[in-house]
């Protein structure tokens, strides 16, 4: 059987760093096998959900490069859940519930003091058909629960956590449908993977109870006629991301793509960063996808919580574009900088967007310090030394070296300086070819005479 993973974001805001992760496990863990990857967008909350944000999920994935193969929208399919409701409610594992969110909150507040799991009690149960007449005869329009098998073991081979066991009276019947039809993620959720064949759902451990009701909402479904006898999904989940801090960090909830373009991250960083964080493997800056996909093993995910540290992102992507070959950045550097100029720069950057900073050492206007008598008078006879050949950085030391006896910092730094205004930088043996003769020995005379 082909796998076939999904990402279902809800388009009620931008992707964060969270949801690129889980979206990017999925893409990879169906690649590895040939699979295919599903875009499921989950915008049953029509208050909620935004059209730019559908955009921004797409294109956000178009800039990690995690094209999805296919695309499902919940808000077109909610005939199927209609017909998948009106099934399991003959089946009777749907009742309607008339208790407000105050009563619920006051049956929960009771439970704790009892020192109870606030669970729901199944009140609705215990309605007669008189008793919801009458409630409806007053206004109240029922929510809709699923009702859990309390016999029906939960068990699953998770594959991340292990094996997994719940007890299903230790678990409230959720709510899957509100009072004004609008529905919850638990249910279309499941029919939707049902649906679309999928065998591997691979998300966070913030959705495990929710697997434990929705393991039953599965055979419940396939016992209805949804889906194959044997469709019942794989299910693995993976630590959470934390800050370096070791602490849930609400900004981690808002950094995302834009926030990464912003600083002028490479997408491969990100991709590379976030597939290995929380796993065995080492985190390097691996630009090749396939071998990322090849070593993709959920065996090496951990059980603690995963760190995201921005100073990591930030030494893959300059690990990155230390690496970048010159087709791939030339569209994005300062007019003039050929492949030599980008070689000699390429050493110095964190990002592709501050070549054009570095550019300005070739094309100028530079600021050299103010030199000491000694050093004007040596960067003159530099300029009165300095003569043009396939090496003129090292012939040009070479010369002086020899007539003044410097060496080390007293040799080089002054010339630098001269030429570049700066203490440190791009190789002068790559840079001075760019700079040229002319325009070197006149940043030399002006320093020497400044």
């Amino acid at each position: 059987m082909s796998v076939i993973t999904r990402f279902a974001p809800s388009p009620t805001g931008r992707l964060h760093v969270g949801n690129i992760r889980t979206a990017l496990h999925n893409w990879m863990l169906a690649r590895k096998s040939g699979g295919r990857f599903m875009l499921r967008i989950d915008d049953t909350d029509a208050e909620r959900s935004r059209e730019e944000y559908v955009t921004a999920i797409r294109e956000d994935l178009a800039w990690l490069g995690l094209e999805p193969d296919g695309e499902e929208r919940q808000s077109q399919r909610l005939a199927i859940y209609d017909t998948a409701f009106a099934s399991l409610k003959d089946a009777g594992r749907i009742y309607p519930a008339y208790e407000t969110a105050q009563e619920l909150d006051l049956k929960r507040k009771i439970q704790l003091g009892r020192g109870l799991p606030p669970i729901y009690d199944r009140g609705a149960l215990a309605l007669g058909d008189a008793d919801r007449a009458a409630k409806e005869a007053q206004g109240i329009a029922p929510h809709w629960r699923f009702k859990l098998d309390h016999d029906e073991p939960i068990e699953w081979d998770d594959g991340v956590r292990g094996a997994q066991k719940f007890d299903a009276a230790q678990l409230s019947d959720p709510v899957i449908r509100r009072a004004d039809g609008s529905w919850l993620y638990m249910l279309p959720s499941a029919v939707d993977d049902l649906d679309m064949g999928v065998t591997d759902v691979l998300r966070g451990e913030d959705h495990v109870s929710n697997t434990a009701v929705q393991i039953q909402m599965f055979t419940a479904l396939i016992a209805a006629g949804f889906g194959a006898a044997n469709s019942l999904p794989s299910f693995a989940h993976e630590a959470l991301l934390v800050g370096k801090e070791g602490k849930l960090s609400k900004r981690l909830g808002s950094l995302g793509c834009d926030a990464f373009r912003e600083r002028g991250i490479e997408p491969g960083a990100v991709v590379a960063l976030l597939a290995r964080l929380g796993t065995s493997l080492p985190i390097e800056p691996i630009t090749d996808r396939a071998t990322l996909v090849d070593t993709f093993d959920l065996s090496t995910f951990g059980r603690a919580p995963a760190k995201f540290d921005d100073a990591e992102l930030d030494r893959i992507n300059a690990a990155m574009v230390h690496q970048m070959d010159f087709a791939e950045a030339k569209d994005r550097l300062p007019g003039g900088m050929d492949e030599a100029g980008w070689h000699a720069i390429r050493p110095n950057l964190a990002h592709v967007g501050e070549a054009a900073d570095w550019w300005r050492l070739v094309t100028g206007p530079i600021a050299p310090p103010a030199f000491s008598d000694d050093d004007r008078e040596y960067l003159a006879q530099a300029a009165r030394a300095l003569t043009w050949s396939d090496d003129p950085w090292h012939a040009l030391t070479g010369v002086l070296k020899e007539a003044t006896g410097r060496k080390g910092k007293p040799l080089f730094l002054p010339l630098r300086q001269a030429l570049t205004g700066m203490d440190h930088g791009p190789d002068m043996g790559e840079l001075l070819p760019l700079i040229g003769e002319e325009r070197a020995r006149k940043r030399l005379i002006d320093a020497a005479t400044s």
